[in-house]
């Protein structure tokens, strides 16, 4: 019988490997290292997109860092977001390439695209684990999962000891629905037992790889980066699948930041696999660092169920806005604004700023937002089907075409930089700034 995740943690890290390390210890930075353009304020931000599931029962790896030609144009690509007068930018290393084995990597191209990032002054968001793992782990179902994650993430913070802003694991609830409710990618199942399964070896991940981040860089910034969704169900008696569904979508972060669910997700989780234990470990505490909770809304993250059970786009009924404070109500978390876009390069412009007004509602009620991103910097490839089938059809969503041709919404980014380029994370924050210090565990006051 295979180890559960605890018990693989355990014996790789010993008894204090547990959710509520706050301990980030010693061998950090003390923030010197940091490049030039280490954001003190508002962060203006893009992507470069990097997603790498396998589809067809394993078969094929979508690699979309491939698909997009960023591994022969990086340094063209990365040129652009200066271009764009952006010093923020949200970068994925390709993690199933990098990690071979326990202990055995490859940085061949990680080096020298982290070389011109910090050349160029670019503070990355460094993206450690976007939609998939290396094959030697095969999928989210794998309880070692977790420690060798982690024993990644520290290899990482250990080799850029300059980066300080990270987001351990992209969109935990998106990787673990996709991967064994919606069944798109890698284990491509149907069931919440393997739901539950993926999300908790998620979860323990993001927490375990951050404590290995921490110990290399005691102030790290963690920018998780989580989905902001919503099911709007038109029925008179309301269906208790598309109900417990929004209660979910808080399931990852719930975990991670230590926030008891209710009793309806509690008995989700027990009976669908989840210990004692288990909730006991994620419930010890929050993990290491400064957190950031990182929202990525896209119009096509809010649906409409009709009376006859159809289901429809609804396109920012509630918004980013309304969504992410809700999740800010929940948590208590400082926000960033971490992806947006939309497939029609006509709408693009007025999609910005209808992202922007939604930012400028939030910041207006006092509540800290660290940042704004379009993501990506380039097209995409196959995101209208969810990457469930490499047809290679461009999704006109980048800032960029595949041609790396601007597009009508990088003129308006560059506008709105323009007009708001100097704004800081609150009104009137110029008192305030971005702290160097070791982050430790916090005490209200």
């Amino acid at each position: 019988m295979a180890k559960g995740f605890l018990t693989q943690i355990k014996d790789r890290f010993g008894a204090g490997g547990y959710a509520g390390d706050q301990y980030g210890g010693a061998g950090g930075q003390d923030g010197s290292g940091l490049p030039s353009g280490d954001p003190g304020n508002f962060m203006f931000a893009t992507g470069i997109e990097c997603s790498y599931p396998t589809i067809d029962h394993g078969k094929t790896r979508r690699d979309l860092l491939a698909e997009c030609d960023h591994y022969n144009r990086y340094q063209e690509d990365l040129g652009l977001v200066k271009e764009m007068g952006l010093k923020v930018l949200r970068y994925g290393l390709p993690y199933y390439r990098i990690q071979k084995a326990p202990g055995k990597y490859d940085w061949e191209f990680a080096d020298r695209a982290m070389a011109e990032v910090q050349r160029l002054g670019i503070t990355p968001i460094l993206d450690l684990l976007h939609f998939g793992v290396p094959d030697f782990i095969g999928n989210f179902q794998n309880p070692e999962l977790p420690v060798h994650f982690a024993e990644y993430c520290g290899a990482v913070a250990k080799r850029y000891p300059w980066v300080r802003y990270y987001t351990p694991v992209n969109e935990i609830y998106v990787t673990a629905k996709l991967s064994t409710k919606d069944g798109v990618w890698n284990e491509q199942l149907k069931t919440d037992k393997a739901f539950v399964t993926a999300l908790k070896h998620l979860v323990a991940a993001s927490i375990m790889g951050t404590q290995q981040i921490a110990l290399n860089r005691p102030d790290c910034i963690i920018v998780q980066s989580e989905s902001a969704e919503f099911t709007h169900e038109l029925r008179a008696t309301r269906t208790p699948a598309i109900q417990i569904e929004n209660k979910l979508r808080f399931l990852a972060l719930d975990l991670l930041y230590a926030y008891h669910p209710d009793a309806e997700v509690l008995n989700y989780l027990f009976d669908n696999g989840m210990t004692r234990r288990e909730y006991d470990w994620f419930m010890a505490g929050e993990p290491p660092g400064y957190q950031i909770m990182g929202n990525d809304y896209y119009g096509r993250n809010e649906k409409i169920v009709l009376p006859d059970g159809t289901m429809h786009t609804s396109m920012d009924v509630l918004g980013w806005y309304n969504i992410t404070h809700d999740y800010y109500q929940r948590y208590l978390k400082p926000v960033m604004h971490t992806e947006t876009n939309v497939f029609d390069p006509k709408e693009a412009p007025a999609w910005l700023w209808k992202q922007w007004v939604n930012v400028l509602r939030m910041r207006k009620e006092g509540i800290p937002v660290l940042g704004f991103t379009w993501y990506s910097l380039i097209d995409q490839v196959d995101w209208d089907i969810g990457l469930g089938q490499k047809l290679g059809r461009v999704n006109a969503c980048g800032l960029y075409d595949l041609d790396r041709k601007p597009r009508l919404v990088a003129d308006a980014y560059k506008m709105l930089l323009q007009e708001y380029g100097n704004i800081t994370i609150v009104p009137h924050g110029e008192l305030f700034e971005v702290t160097r210090k070791p982050a430790t565990l916090k005490v209200e006051v």
